[in-house]
């Protein structure tokens, strides 16, 4: 049984094809239909785009006060970069707008160019994003075809591992700061090779000391959110008479 108006914490593994908003409000239909919750806060902390899959941290009551302090952890991703094309994107959302050739590339340009990520370094988020201009969502604009000016951000790359085995394939595995976007980590990595890369795929691991392993299924916390339901209302009776 969960105690969702007290303050919970939900540690959840977001099916790709997923949003993160899709996530939040099947959780607070769930509590609305089954335990008769009309009202709850639920909030997640840190979007993960459709594509990714992992670590999704929901809270509900009181304890969406603490989303920022989760959001504010360093977080551990895994994936996957393609080599010798660029998207509009960043990322296989959108289709190739260019090509280039990757037989020349080496194992030690690759590392040499990883090197570069490692520390304070400054980034600019994808045009298709969800960062705020004057009230406008980024990928508004980009959608219209407006020019906007999306401005570095300064983050920390703590490591960053390359894995060349499945070339032009990249497999990565990233520890960063808030506010770090994968998709321009991916373009700037082939920018770096003279080249031009996109994010295949994406799996959060890690928020701070929460893990995915640990995280929910979302049918199995659909399933136990249902079940659940009765024993909470029966619950809710029982402080009422007491």
């Amino acid at each position: 049984m969960f105690y969702p108006e007290e303050g919970t914490v939900f540690l959840i593994d977001k099916p790709i094809d997923w949003t993160s908003f899709d996530t939040v409000n099947l959780v607070r239909a769930l509590f609305n239909r089954f335990y008769g919750i009309r009202k709850l806060k639920v909030g997640h902390a840190g979007t993960l785009d459709p594509l990714a899959t992992g670590l999704l941290i929901l809270c509900t009551g009181p304890m969406t006060k603490q989303i920022e302090d989760f959001q504010a952890q360093v977080k551990t991703y895994t994936g996957t970069m393609l080599l010798g094309q660029t998207t509009p994107t960043f990322d296989l959302e959108s289709e190739p707008d260019a090509f280039f050739p990757t037989d020349d590339i080496t194992a030690e340009q690759i590392d040499a160019a990883r090197k570069q990520f490692i520390g304070d370094i400054k980034q600019h988020p994808p045009k298709y994003s969800a960062i705020k201009i004057k009230g406008k969502r980024a990928f508004d604009y980009a959608r219209s075809d407006e020019e906007i000016e999306l401005k570095a951000r300064d983050i920390h790359i703590d490591d960053f591992k390359v894995s060349t085995e499945r070339f032009p394939e990249l497999d990565f595995e990233v520890t960063c700061s808030k506010g770090t976007y994968i998709r321009s980590l991916a373009h700037d990595f082939g920018k770096a090779l003279g080249n031009g890369a996109c994010l295949k795929s994406l799996r959060r691991t890690r928020i701070g000391d929460f893990k995915v392993e640990d995280a929910w299924q979302l049918d199995d916390l659909r399933t136990a959110i249902i079940e659940s339901g009765e024993d909470y209302k029966k619950y809710l009776l029982t402080k009422e008479t007491k």
